[in-house]
């Protein structure tokens, strides 16, 4: 994922998993086809599997850094799908080769199933803790150097316990293959449409800064090349006597970005700030107290302190930034000691977090261009959960406003047709009408942008007075920015579902038709936000903002995706027109990922029927009950661990760790729970039927309280709210870890073991389709319901258990 992170566009979690146990499903498949070859030959095929674990990860790695995967060009360039089967191909290796190795002992150690399991369970969630912790002094490619060690003392171990001096030359001799390949082969190969690839390039381009740990890899550039102007006014050019020089630095954070670290700029020079749009709040308040909700690169602190600002509050969640800005000695001096000013208070904590716990109320509270200026703007982005933008975020900084006080938003508006802004504005709209009557609404926003840069939203809870409006207005009439909507304004004639029809014809016309139907319509991108914007907050229809051609349902904590904006019911249709939205290729990902999952588990399911007829078409019983039971389980698993990756992350706010801390739990407690299991086996039917029970009501009091619970310990240091994340899931988790062994030592007893590896090869590839198909529920029906999905699945998995259960085994 670090890899990914860092080389690529995202971490890619749900389809590392995916790759993960397709590894072990391939692995079962083998030893379901060849068991008895397997099983006269075991001690050999273990060595064998295990002294290929090493070089396997790093030859894995190597080759699949010299394919030419580019998901920004799945639309452009159809071969990009060869290479993302080829990375399943090559990234599958040496989770085959460990399953293999597990496998074999679990055949071994099938009459103490649990506790052999359990063994596994907790050494692979202190390999993920030993990985999280390498992060703060590793380099992400030098990370695979943790894995190989914790394979190597895996090596000494074996040969410790099986006594064999013959094993030594070969283990040292697969450590030193595994050594050179890393040596000679670069580890992760950097993407060339990366914004930190361009920085790289600048003539006059130099690094002043680098630091690493779980929240990323963060690198600033220093280069004359660096020009962010975000939204600056075209006026600027003619109207600004000086223009800054070498004004921003450029930040980046695995390879994305770059986010401008602004200059404290001289007195000559800060007219400049006047000309960019985050610049209207403070044109109506005079010595306000002001929250920024993140402090970035510094533009909005340094925007606020220039313009007299008394009191200035920032919030900023990602530590490496603080302590760059804090405490290098370069930055300190470039940005002026911005934040040991003595007007600046630093809340180590996101604005989200931070606004929906403090009682104190603020003048101006600033949301503005959060995100990175990066070319993955313009060119789409992958999946990710935006909480910053979200309407339960919105409430809480409406609430935390003073009266008369201000809530701005500037962002980016680089797409035509428009996707995100409009669910923003949806969002923004919806938020004010929770704490609003009605009729007050159309008083309380004043919005502007321009063209492919920047779109703007005040929000005044009291409403805008018409000296106010008439200021703002006189202001972008100057600096050139297009007023969207007004206070007073009169609301467009135009039918908008009839734009919204045209829209949709002209960007994807019918088979046969070459032009719109209806030329006549106005199509301008200001025209169609003057009228999505009079339909919001004038309180129009929801069926006419369904008939625009994707998504524009407010963000909230449940669906927290400014990306997979096509609509469910289009996907077929997008199939034919997928040149019209080249930016969702984060969304495209996911579904293609699926489709190769998809078809790799059904090989993975019917290669051991197929090798082995009588399995089939014995007349010993449980066949679809071993399907259903472990079926079930695969799938219920996964989702659960995908699904609160997510949700993890309103608490802890950085992938790598969510996903590092959920995974190292699930394991861990559920390793506790697996070796619990084999004491309770007889009489496993009712006591399995508690235990689903169990998780499918801990799985939805989650959905009801755990937002709740997250923002409650919200304002808590970083450490004790990982801790709360642990405790709440430790007894889901331990639950969780009953039903697989359970089942699994249940098939050994009764005699079933044609059944054992096949049943574990089923679990193993339909969490292969889960892992996939988490994100796209997530985007389609909540977080929520893949909670929801995951407890009816345990309740499924008890039912088919109880079938199974009562049959007699064979003598």
């Amino acid at each position: 994922m670090r890899v990914f992170s860092v080389g690529n566009w995202a971490h890619f979690g749900s389809m590392i998993v995916g790759i993960a146990m397709f590894g072990f499903g391939v692995a079962s498949v083998i030893l379901s086809i060849g068991k008895r070859h397997f099983q006269n030959n075991a001690k050999f095929w273990m060595t064998f599997s295990l002294l290929a674990v090493g070089p396997s990860i790093i030859l894995a790695n190597s080759l699949a850094q010299r394919l030419p995967f580019n998901p920004i060009m799945l639309v452009s360039n159809p071969i990009q799908k060869y290479y993302l089967l080829a990375y399943y191909l090559f990234y599958f290796v040496p989770f085959f080769w460990g399953a293999l190795f597990l496998g074999l002992v679990f055949i071994a150690g099938q009459n103490f199933f649990g506790k052999v399991y359990f063994a596994n369970m907790l050494g692979s969630g202190l390999g993920g803790i030993a990985l999280l912790l390498a992060m703060y002094w590793i380099l992400p490619s030098s990370l695979y150097w943790v894995p190989l060690a914790t394979w190597l003392v895996a090596g000494l171990a074996w040969l410790l316990a099986q006594k064999e001096k013959n094993f030594l030359p070969y283990l040292i001799f697969a450590a030193s293959l595994s050594w050179a390949i890393g040596f000679f082969f670069n580890q992760i190969n950097l993407s060339p449409y990366k914004g930190v690839s361009y920085a790289r390039r600048f003539p006059d381009s130099k690094k002043v800064y680098e630091a690493m740990s779980p929240q990323g890899l963060m690198e600033i550039y220093s280069s004359s090349y660096f020009h962010f102007a975000p939204g600056l006014s075209d006026a600027a050019g003619f109207q600004l006597k000086k223009m800054p020089e070498n004004a921003y630095l450029g930040m980046y954070i695995d390879g994305d970005g770059p986010l401008g670290i602004m200059k404290d700029l001289p007195p000559d020079e800060t007219d400049y700030l006047n000309f960019l749009p985050m610049s209207m709040p403070y044109l109506l308040k005079q010595k306000p107290e002001v929250m920024i909700m993140q402090l970035g690169g510094g533009i909005s602190t340094e925007l606020a302190l220039k313009k007299g600002s008394q009191k200035i509050t920032v919030a900023e969640g990602n530590p490496m930034i603080r302590e760059a800005l804090l405490n290098d000695p370069y930055l300190s001096k470039y940005t002026g000691n911005i934040l040991k000013r003595p007007e600046i208070e630093l809340i180590p904590t996101e604005g989200r977090i931070y606004l929906g716990n403090t009682q104190r109320k603020f003048d101006v509270i600033d949301l503005s261009l959060a995100d990175s200026t990066g070319l993955s703007m313009p060119g789409g982005s992958s999946v990710t959960e935006k909480y910053l933008y979200t309407l339960e975020t919105f409430e809480s900084a409406m609430k935390a406003l003073k009266d008369n006080g201000l809530l701005a938003i500037t962002i980016w508006n680089k797409e035509d047709p428009p996707k995100s802004t409009l669910k923003t504005l949806a969002t923004a709209v919806a938020a004010a009408r929770q704490g609003s009557p009605a009729e007050k609404l159309g008083q309380q926003f004043f919005i502007a942008h321009t063209y492919l840069s920047t779109l703007s939203i005040l929000y005044k809870k009291e409403g805008f007075t018409a000296s106010e409006i008439q200021t703002l207005k006189d202001y972008c009439e100057k600096m050139s920015f297009e007023v969207l909507y007004y206070p007073g304004e009169k609301a467009p004639d135009d039918n908008l579902k009839a734009i919204f029809e045209a829209y949709r014809e002209v960007y994807f016309p019918k088979a046969g038709q070459e032009e719109s139907s209806d030329v006549s319509q106005n199509l301008s991108v200001s025209h169609l936000y003057t009228l999505f914007i009079a339909d919001l907050i004038h309180g129009g229809s929801d069926a006419t903002l369904e008939s625009y051609l994707f998504d524009t349902h407010p963000l909230t904590n449940n669906h927290p995706y400014l990306s997979g904006f096509i609509k469910i019911q289009d996907i077929p249709h997008f199939l034919m027109h997928l040149e019209s939205v080249p930016d969702e290729w984060g969304y495209l990902l996911l579904w293609m990922n699926l489709g190769v999952a998809s078809l790799l588990s059904l090989a993975l399911l019917f290669l051991p029927l197929l090798a082995d007829w009588k399995l089939i078409f014995s007349k010993q019983t449980g066949k679809l009950g071993v399907i259903l039971f472990f079926l079930s389980l695969g799938m219920g698993y996964i989702l659960v661990e995908v699904g609160l990756m997510s949700k993890f992350l309103l608490s802890l706010s950085y992938p790598t760790i969510s996903i590092s801390i959920l995974i190292t739990g699930m394991l861990v407690f559920s390793g506790i729970g697996s070796y619990f299991s084999d004491k309770w086996l007889k009489g496993s039917g009712k006591r399995l039927g508690l235990v689903c029970a169990g998780i499918a009501a801990y799985l939805v009091l989650l959905t009801l309280f755990l937002d709740k619970f997250f923002l409650a310990i919200g304002d808590q240091t970083y450490g004790v709210k990982a801790a709360s994340c642990l405790a709440v899931l430790a007894p889901l988790a331990f639950l969780m870890g009953f039903p697989f062994a359970t089942g699994m030592s249940f098939l050994a007893r009764s005699h079933r073991e044609h059944f054992f590896v096949w049943a574990w090869g089923i679990n193993g590839s339909f969490s292969v389709v889960a892992s996939l198909l988490v994100p796209i529920l997530s985007i389609i029906l909540g977080l929520s319901s893949v909670l929801w999905i995951a407890a009816a699945l345990y309740l499924l998995a008890y039912l088919a258990f109880l079938g199974l259960s009562k049959q007699n085994a064979p003598s």
